[in-house]
């Protein structure tokens, strides 16, 4: 059975580097190619961190500024919205997009530990998902 492709939001496909310097961006606000590079994990070299901020750009992710010969660059979507998109691109990836199967991973982990004010916030969210219907 031969399958569409899933049509999924810039944000939902993001790869690891990609999200990495995001993260970077967010953390910063904004950023040269070499400030970027710098606050990455295991950065990759120069030229492929201007390539991978040129990709996000064209998804829209990204915006830049010449300030004097050098790209600054800058977040177009809030730290929220990323990780909403990123979150929704995993559950659709390894949990066949089942919110229930990703939730239950995270909350039914062996290593999990949680305090009250977690266990607290959680009945909260559940609570109110109850009341508003979406249960």
């Amino acid at each position: 059975m031969d399958r569409k492709p899933l049509d999924r939001k810039p944000l939902e496909k993001t790869s690891r580097r990609e999200r990495q310097i995001m993260e970077a961006l967010f953390r910063a606000g904004q950023g040269t190619v070499a400030q970027v590079r710098d606050a990455i994990p295991d950065p990759p070299g120069y030229s492929a961190v201007r390539a991978t901020l040129r990709i996000l750009e064209e998804k829209g992710l990204v915006t830049h500024q010449d300030r004097e010969g050098a790209y600054v660059y800058s977040p177009t979507v809030s730290r929220e919205t990323a990780r909403r998109g990123a979150l929704r691109g995993l559950v659709e990836t390894f949990f066949a997009g089942s919110r229930m199967d990703a939730a239950m991973a995270l909350l039914g982990s062996p290593d999990a530990k949680f305090s009250r004010e977690d266990l607290d916030r959680l009945a909260a969210i559940v609570q109110k998902a109850r009341k508003e219907g979406r249960s």
